[in-house]
């Protein structure tokens, strides 16, 4: 028995090292983008409502991985961490070099975010016991992750329309598959619904991500970078 519990140890491990490597990729996804806001100094026709978005999610799910809520799945907590400085270093960098109504609009979203988050983290902390708390936060990210698939699936929705994978780049498609794929095995180790039901939704989307690329991509285009971007 202890052996078979120490296999299944090393596997969730595994599982979790593995969905935070491949999360690493899609952090780090956007770096050209602002490459090209910082040598233009201009946010230009970019959108950063995106990263507003991965924000929240981020510090919703950071939250739900914290021992107080969710004792024993401390990677949920460290791959939303850096998940979450790297989208207040994007929002930042946007926020420098946007004009002023933009500017001005970003920073009231970031205040907001924290607003909201602040406003979770005392609410479950004080009007909640531990288990009911862990459900609380749960649902709460569940409806986060479940949000963020806006983005997949509008690029799902742009390559059936266009018949073209332009801006459905390959190894961020099958970096969410595997992210995805990682953390629902993550979330069954764990026998926690809230970490792999959502993960396994993202599963299957990336499936459908993948599948549509091969079904597309001889269309002789080079993928672009994505619309948006997705962080789960």
């Amino acid at each position: 028995m202890l052996v078979v519990g120490g296999l299944y140890s090393i596997c969730s491990f595994a599982a979790g090292i593995a969905g935070n490597l491949f999360a690493f990729v899609l952090f780090v996804s956007p770096i050209p983008t602002f490459r090209r806001i910082i040598r233009s100094k201009s946010t230009e026709q970019f959108s950063g409502l995106p990263y507003i978005y991965a924000l929240l999610n981020c510090l919703i799910c950071l939250w739900y991985g914290t021992p107080i809520v969710s004792p024993g799945i401390i990677l949920v907590f460290t791959v939303n961490s850096i998940g979450a400085v790297f989208q207040l270093v994007y929002i930042t960098i946007f926020i420098i070099h946007a004009e002023g109504s933009k500017k001005l609009t970003m920073l009231g979203l970031v205040l907001g975010v924290f607003a909201v988050f602040a406003a979770i983290v005392v609410i479950s902390v004080y009007l909640f016991e531990p288990v009911s708390r862990q459900t609380f936060v749960g649902y709460l990210s569940v409806i986060s992750l479940i949000c963020m698939f806006a983005s997949p699936l509008f690029i799902i929705n742009l390559v059936i329309k266009t018949k073209s994978v332009e801006y459905m780049p390959f190894y961020l498609s099958l970096a969410t598959f595997l992210m995805s794929l990682s953390f629902f095995g993550y979330g069954m180790f764990k026998n926690d619904p809230f970490i792999s039901v959502p993960n396994g939704i993202g599963g299957v989307l990336g499936v459908i991500q993948l599948v549509l690329y091969f079904r597309y991509s001889n269309s002789g285009e080079e993928p672009r970078a994505p619309l948006l971007d997705s962080y789960a």
